[in-house]
């Protein structure tokens, strides 16, 4: 007995020696993503959103910004109204009367996490109330599509400072090399929309729409707001995100959705 247990020892010494243990398969998951409120919108006719439903009925509504935490780094996906608003309490707009509670990089230091340690910056596109704080992040890699970039703002000068870096896409990316954060070409509400589809280990694939579609009613019925810049576009890439849904089985979170917001988990809290 005492010989067969030496043999057995013997056994499992060799082949721990011959065989070292295999790393780790990459998750091919995200680390965290951190849902940051970045504004507070009111408007007196949801109708703009919605032709010949809902005329004259008012609706609150809200601009996050979502943080996600990679191994290669973070991401800034979305921006806010920017952070000079929460110094105007009564707010500003017009169809559209926005509000901060408090600033982008305040929530940002809570966390513990300065501009300079974001490593890339998007937007779904190029209104105000998502791009308000990208020069919070000059450094950060900027990656927009290039129909959006070019796009010219109603003055007919530039959607962004030039100096700030800048990759020009032409369709979907692979952000991070490993299937984890994949930026979506959904255009349509603008020449060069995006969303983004972010996988996570517990909570699965989430795919943040932008405003391919501003509120649950609208996804639902397929409602194309009255100024999109091209109807059948938004109905193309509406379908194409409800493939994605299907497929990838994701939570499809839509980014002006008040009622969804409410019951999202906020920073610094965050879903992993």
């Amino acid at each position: 007995m005492r010989w067969r247990c030496l043999e057995i020892a013997l056994i499992a010494a060799l082949s721990a020696w011959i065989t070292p243990a295999m790393p780790q398969e990459s998750s091919n998951a995200a680390e965290r993503l951190y849902v940051i409120e970045c504004g507070q919108g009111h408007a007196n006719d949801v109708s703009r959103w919605s032709p010949g439903v809902n005329e004259g009925k008012p609706i609150d509504y809200v601009s996050n910004c979502y943080l996600i935490r990679h191994a290669q780094g973070y991401l800034m996906w979305e921006t806010g109204v920017g952070d000079e608003l929460a110094a105007v309490p009564e707010g500003r707009g017009s169809f559209t009367r926005w509000r901060l509670a408090r600033t982008l990089a305040s929530q940002l230091q809570e966390l513990g996490i300065k501009p300079a340690d974001i490593k890339y910056v998007a937007a779904s596109h190029t209104h105000p109330d998502h791009i308000g704080n990208v020069e919070l992040f000059p450094q950060a890699m900027l990656l927009m599509q290039k129909a959006e970039y070019e796009w010219p703002a109603q003055d007919g000068g530039p959607r962004f400072k030039p100096g700030h870096p800048v990759t020009k896409l032409e369709g979907d990316l692979d952000v991070f090399g490993d299937g984890s954060v994949t930026l979506l070409s959904t255009p349509g509400h603008t020449p060069g929309h995006q969303s983004i589809l972010v996988k996570l280990a517990k909570s699965g694939p989430i795919l943040i729409t932008g405003d391919a579609a501003h509120f649950r009613e609208n996804w639902d019925n397929r409602r194309v707001p009255s100024f999109n810049v091209d109807k059948d576009k938004t109905l193309a890439s509406m379908e194409r995100l409800a493939g994605i849904l299907a497929q990838q089985k994701a939570q499809l979170w839509i980014h002006h959705d008040k009622p969804q917001s409410d019951v999202q988990k906020k920073s610094p809290a965050f879903y992993d």
